[in-house]
């Protein structure tokens, strides 16, 4: 049912430009036609000009192109003139022995071993024997014999160079509109992958790696892109050109076309046990693949880690395990390969001129009708043909399997449930925010966050404070929507954030994190995010209000500086000062703070700290801090332990009541407190 589902979806993304398909396989006909009438035309060539002076000849009055003058008459070929035409009992044949040419005033009764023994001509088939007096033709007048036939050897040429030439031209076409529609094709599925990530819920990323991800995104779709460029054009292409070719052969002999006919089942079957012993091996190399990109991904992200730590060794070790895997089963994929494609090909190529030799060489020796020179040339070379478009089959058996593999996993995360995108905005909050009995956990079992009320109205700066793993982040993530509450409800000037989209929730918020992220491009279009509201002189202002602008205007291109990938050539404190900017230009209701200073050196927090009074007016701020220093103004400070508000009030309120966050002041001012709460 999946194969058939996934095979179902690659015909609707192969339909997206299905007019330009069409098209080339018109032009694919057409060139298959032109190109296979060459057989016909060297048949017609060889049997009835080159060596279609063998058949009889007959005296005629009037001489013309097609006429030839021997001992004082003219004669024509019987085939070319009609009764009327004919004079007296005049009668020529021309026969062939050796090189030398004889001819005879009788006409063959049949043909078989010729033998010259003086003037006599006896030829012999089977039991059956006949002999005639011959006279040999000079070169003069053997030439005479052939001049009538130049002509129409020369035009039969010009048409087969020319179909020739329109083949070319046509299999040019159909080539190029093949792979510009698959190069369309794919930039749709790449599109809509890209697209869907952007709507999967953040938690389908906290158990797959972003290295596979990625590997989907390029690795997978790029096999898919073979699949529509080479594969189905070669199937498509091998396809038309064995009809055509069963079709001419059907013209030629219907015996022998039926058993060429035999082929075609093989190749079915083979196609079927092929996918099926192929199909183990594609999966497990696909998913190598992801592996390996992952592990490298994780790899350069924490390049300095592993080399502080001296993890070269190990980190090498775990690589060199995925790669020799890979290699394994590449190798035996590989050797399915060796072993089955050309030594297929091979074997149905030699069975079929063993039949061919049989049949033809069987008619001779039973005494059946002799077979043409021309039949007999245009039948090999529609077999030689015939085996060209089986190997193209064969051969793009392995990348058929890969990309059906790869379009399997595709299709997998087109399939994983997103997000709705709504489009309509909604206006701009004022900024009241109610958790009200909230309980969320991650794994559905044990929650991080136990009946958490708390209000925050608008313009007030409320903190979070509490150790590593005490539920501070959850509570952002959940305001966010990054999760939805298990139990419980937040609200937003009292409505409940389920009853807007994510996108709608969103719009009016901003955020700083601990680690702020930089895109390649400038430090202008890091702020703005080329969101076409933001105008330059107000990213210019925002950079202004967080005090990033004495270091930028240190800059060569000033705000056009380009910022490589992660903004690298940063300081951290100069990444984090773009990220507030980034943060405030979009003129967010609620600003969100996670550990946003905790990075930051003593003078670039002060900078921060002056520029957060003004930007936090008509904005709720929510803060999550490790430095208590730095929410000495909070309105409200709600102290967590293991998912629970244990605490809060303000700075000296808390500090009266000597309790947690009494003691965690006290370590962070260098004082051991006197009483723990």
């Amino acid at each position: 049912m999946q194969k058939h589902t996934t095979n179902k979806r690659l015909v609707q993304y192969a339909l997206y430009d299905k007019r330009t398909i069409f098209l080339a396989l018109l032009m694919l006909v057409i060139a298959v036609g032109a190109e296979l009438t060459g057989p016909f035309i060297a048949k017609r060539m060889i049997d009835n000009h080159m060596m279609g002076i063998e058949n009889p000849w007959v005296e005629v009055v009037e001489e013309d192109n097609s006429t030839v003058f021997y001992n004082n008459h003219y004669y024509k070929r019987k085939a070319n003139v009609t009764d009327d035409d004919i004079i007296g009992d005049g009668t020529l044949q021309l026969v062939q022995v050796g090189q030398s040419f004889y001819m005879t005033n009788q006409h063959l009764l049949f043909d078989g071993e010729r033998v010259i023994s003086g003037d006599t001509l006896t030829i012999t088939r089977g039991d059956e024997q006949a002999s005639y007096e011959v006279v040999k033709l000079n070169r003069n007048e053997l030439f005479s014999f052939y001049k009538p036939e130049i002509s129409p050897i020369i035009a039969l040429l010009s048409l087969y160079v020319g179909l020739l030439f329109i083949a070319a031209f046509f299999q040019y076409g159909k080539s190029l509109l093949l792979q510009k529609s698959a190069n369309r094709i794919i930039q749709k599925m790449r599109t809509d992958v890209f697209h869907h990530i952007q709507r999967l819920p953040i938690q389908y990323f906290d158990n797959l790696p972003a290295g596979k991800v990625v590997a989907r995104v390029t690795n997978d779709t790029e096999a898919i892109r073979e699949l529509y460029v080479k594969v189905l054009a070669s199937f498509f292409t091998s396809g038309i050109y064995m009809t055509g070719i069963f079709i001419a052969l059907f013209f030629l002999d219907v015996k022998l076309a039926l058993l060429t006919l035999v082929l075609v089942p093989i190749l079915v079957i083979w196609t079927l046990v092929y996918r099926k012993l192929a199909s183990t091996y594609n999966h497990f190399i696909r998913t190598k693949v992801s592996d390996i990109n992952g592990m490298i991904n994780e790899s350069i992200q924490g390049i300095t880690i592993i080399q502080a730590f001296r993890r070269k060794k190990e980190t090498l070790n775990e690589f060199e395990k995925l790669n020799e895997d890979h290699f394994t089963y590449q190798n035996k994929l590989l050797s399915l390969n060796a072993l089955t494609s050309h030594n297929l090909v091979g074997v149905l190529r030699n069975v079929a001129f063993v039949a061919l030799i049989w049949y033809f060489g069987g008619q001779s020796m039973t005494g059946a009708t002799m077979v043409s020179i021309g039949l007999l040339y245009a039948f090999v070379d529609y077999l030689n043909r015939i085996f060209q478009p089986v190997t193209d089959i064969v051969n793009q058996l392995a990348q058929l399997e890969q990309a059906r593999v790869s379009s399997e996993r595709v299709f997998q995360l087109l399939d994983e449930p997103g997000e709705q995108v709504t489009i309509e905005t909604i206006p701009r909050y004022e900024g009241n925010v109610a958790f009200e009995d909230v309980s969320f956990s991650y794994d559905g079992e044990n929650d991080v966050l136990r009946n958490i009320n708390f209000t925050a109205r608008k313009g007030e700066t409320v903190a979070l404070v509490g150790h590593t793993g005490s539920g501070k982040s959850s509570i952002i993530n959940l305001l966010f929507r990054y999760y939805d509450v298990s139990r419980g409800r937040i609200t937003i000037d009292g409505q409940d954030v389920k009853n807007s989209s994510r996108q709608q929730i969103r719009k009016h918020m901003g955020i700083v994190l601990q680690d702020p992220f930089l895109f390649t491009g400038t430090i202008g279009s890091n702020v703005s995010l080329d969101h076409p509201d933001i105008s330059e002189q107000q990213v210019k202002k925002a950079l202004k209000d967080v005090g990033a602008d004495r270091f930028i205007e240190k800059l060569p291109k000033q705000y056009g500086e380009p910022v490589l990938e992660k903004g690298s050539t940063f300081s951290a404190g100069e990444r984090q000062l773009i990220s507030f900017a980034r943060a405030l230009a979009f003129n967010p209701a609620i600003l969100i703070l996670d550990e946003a200073t905790a990075n930051i050196d003593t003078e670039t927090e002060t900078v921060i700290q002056e520029a957060l009074k003004i930007v936090k007016e008509g904005r709720t701020t929510f803060i999550i801090a490790h430095r208590l220093s730095t929410i000495r103004d909070a309105d409200q400070i709600l102290v967590l332990d293991h998912g629970e508000i244990v605490e809060r009030g303000t700075h000296e309120e808390l500090l009266q009541q000597e309790g947690k966050y009494y003691h965690m002041h006290q370590l962070q001012v260098g004082k051991i407190p006197t009483k723990v709460g």
